[in-house]
């Protein structure tokens, strides 16, 4: 079931957009209150009418993820023409932007508690994950690490790092490190440049003490196993195009709501 609520205001950029809200099948039937994930581009969803280049087929994904026991709301944040601005942390030489602060603190500020209010969410940060890919996995692994007290996990999809000369890895490298779980892909024919960039950021996140792995229980260990908090993904043949996305996005959705 999906509420579409038109013109929202966001007094952080003086500008309105359309945001899509995504309930549960089991929403209605029952008093269960869910995890949110915030998916930025959500024109792109689900809806071949405002998509830019064919959807992400989100309700489908929804449906396979809910038969493994798997619900959360999804919040499809429409673009703006100022996307490129919005979504960056920095401004680029070539291309401007940096305003990202602006966008996070609407998402964080203004859109999150009005739809803590209108809908059962669990609204502490551990229950709540920005999502987004290209300029939104930019925007949403800056999000993780700059606001911290809203966003507890954060699914980065074929990252534009490159924006901004790189800097957000440098913002990233000094920043504390926040309780939660990342997910992070890519698709090996993005090109160089994208594939090594998130090849980098993986390896940074590692080093800031993301666990890719479980540890094992050896037996007669009291120690219990830990659950990961980093997935990296390199999509084989992988494009930066809203198929790959499409492809990938279930198994974003299942680690971070997990």
């Amino acid at each position: 079931m999906k509420r579409t609520f038109t013109n929202v205001w966001s007094q952080q950029l003086r500008n309105r957009r359309t945001v899509d809200v995504y309930l549960p099948a089991s929403y209605s039937g029952s008093r269960h209150r869910y995890p949110v994930v915030y998916i930025s581009d959500g024109q792109n969803l689900s809806d071949p009418e405002t998509a830019f280049a064919g959807t992400w087929e989100l309700e489908r994904g929804l449906a396979r993820l809910a038969d493994r026991g798997i619900e959360a709301i999804v919040v499809g944040v429409h673009n703006t023409p100022a996307r490129l601005a919005e979504y960056s942390p920095f401004p680029d030489l070539r291309h401007g932007g940096g305003e990202a602060d602006a966008y996070l603190a609407f998402l964080a500020d203004t859109l999150k508690p009005r739809v803590d209010r209108l809908f059962r969410t669990r609204p502490e940060r551990e229950s709540t994950s920005i999502l987004g890919s290209s300029m939104g996995g930019l925007a949403s692994v800056y999000a993780y690490f700059r606001y911290p007290r809203a966003f507890g996990n954060a699914g980065v999809m074929s990252p534009s790092i490159w924006f901004g000369q790189g800097r957000v890895i440098d913002f990233i490298r000094e920043a504390r490190t926040p309780r939660g779980r990342i997910y992070l892909d890519v698709g090996t024919n993005e090109g160089a440049g994208t594939l090594r960039d998130a090849r980098r950021l993986g390896r940074l996140l590692v080093r800031k003490g993301f666990r890719r792995h479980r540890v094992v229980k050896f037996p007669g260990s009291r120690r219990a196993a830990e659950r990961p908090t980093l997935k990296y993904l390199e999509q084989p043949g992988g494009r930066h195009a809203e198929s790959n996305w499409a492809e990938r996005l279930p198994g974003a959705l299942e680690f971070l709501l997990r």
